[in-house]
This record gives C-alpha cells, sequence and structure tokens, in this order.
C-alpha cells in the first residue's frame, strides 16, 4: 500500500513555480535525465511512445527561447481578450508572477520542451486528442518527479505562438509537434500548499449532465 497522506500531499501541492525558481543553482543532468525516464511511464496511445523531450542547457539557446517567449507574452498580454474569448484579468499575484518568468526566462538552467510525432492540425477532434493525450501525462509526470526532488517548473505554452522559430532554432523536424515547455529548476522553500479550487461536486456529473450522486450510490472512500 502506498502512503495515501504523501502521495496526496504531493499531488496538491505541486504548484506552478515561478518567483521561487532558484536561478542560480545548477541542475544536474542525471536528474533530469531520471525525471524523463519516469515521464515515460506516462499513458501513449497504441503505446506508440513517439515522444521527445528537448533538454535546452545552451545558454544562447536559452536566451533565444526567451527573447521569443517574452514577444509572445507580450502580445499574449497587449491582446484585448484571451485565448479562449474572455478578456485576460489575472490576480495582481498572478500577473506579477508571470511577468518576472517572463523577465527572467533566460536565466532558468534547464529547460524540456516536450514535443510528438506527428501534425493533427488539420485533422479531427480524435485525432487531436490522441495526440495531446499521449504527450501531456508526460509532462505532468516529469512535473511530479521535479517536484519530489526539489525541483519547480511551470507549464508555458506561449512560445507556440512562434512555434516554427523554435523549430529551426532546435533544428527540430517538421512533423514533430511541441505540446509544452517547462522552465526548470531547484525552489527556495517547501511551503506549497494546495490551491484554491472549486469544490469537484460543483463539476462532477453522474450518470448524465448535471446530474447528482444517487443516494443510494456508495459513499466516499478514503
Amino acid at each position: 500500500m502506498f502512503d495515501l497522506a504523501t502521495i496526496d500531499h504531493l499531488l496538491t501541492t505541486t504548484r506552478s513555480v515561478r518567483k521561487r525558481l532558484d536561478l542560480s543553482r545548477p541542475v544536474e543532468p542525471e536528474v533530469i535525465e531520471r525525471c524523463l525516464e519516469i515521464a515515460t511511464q506516462a499513458p501513449s496511445g497504441s503505446d506508440r511512445q513517439r515522444w521527445h523531450f528537448v533538454v535546452i542547457t545552451d545558454a544562447t539557446l536559452r536566451q533565444s527561447i526567451a527573447e521569443i517567449y517574452r514577444r509572445s507574452f507580450a502580445a499574449y498580454f497587449g491582446a484585448p481578450q484571451g485565448p479562449h474569448g474572455g478578456r485576460y484579468t489575472p490576480t495582481n499575484a498572478l500577473q506579477a508572477s508571470a511577468i518576472y518568468l517572463a523577465e527572467h526566462f533566460h536565466e532558468i538552467p534547464v529547460m524540456v520542451l516536450f514535443c510528438y510525432e506527428g501534425r493533427v492540425e488539420q485533422q479531427g477532434v480524435t485525432a487531436q486528442a490522441s495526440l495531446y493525450g499521449s504527450i501531456l501525462p508526460a509532462a505532468w509526470s516529469f512535473m511530479l518527479a521535479l517536484r519530489s526532488r526539489g525541483l519547480g517548473s511551470v507549464w508555458t505554452t506561449l512560445h507556440l505562438q512562434e512555434e516554427a522559430e523554435v523549430a529551426a532554432l532546435l533544428g527540430l523536424p517538421a512533423h514533430l509537434t511541441q505540446a509544452v515547455l517547462l522552465p526548470v529548476a531547484y525552489y527556495t522553500g517547501d511551503d506549497f500548499r494546495p490551491a484554491q479550487r472549486a469544490p469537484a461536486s460543483e463539476r462532477t456529473h453522474w450518470n448524465g449532465w448535471k446530474q447528482r450522486r444517487a443516494p443510494d450510490e456508495p459513499g466516499e472512500g478514503t
């Protein structure tokens, strides 16, 4: 049996880390490699394992990617609307944290770009779900493995506004889809706590849309 308290703590306190990334401390390549090995145990559609992990430590490459990220960041914040149609209105703390990350992106010691073979922009929802469902779980597993070893990261996709430029910079083949770019560093302090979230019960539907669990359904487990 697992120690549920420890596992639940890991799952509920693996946060997006921006300001608390230790930009001065080197990250051992062996740690990255081990966390990536763990990530490959994530689900992969039809067990194809067509993922690729591009680890970026070269200072010149990190600087170039940071410049791309900052351009995309500026375009995102300057747009009248966010990516889902609603006006982008983050909290002050979140906005300050995001700005800090953009300003210091070039100082991040390691960046890991999660990619998958294939392009699905012109394909249907099944192909799209299959591709992203075969790479994003690995990225989350990687973040959990980092957290358990004292390292942090944050989910970023803004660079995809200039995906072709990043591909050219890194020599990526045209058939590769970039999914998420994870900046990686050791974090400072260890007082991470669960975030404020709407209760899952408000978004849970039993046997149909907006249907509640029947009284005779089994109760909550532990």
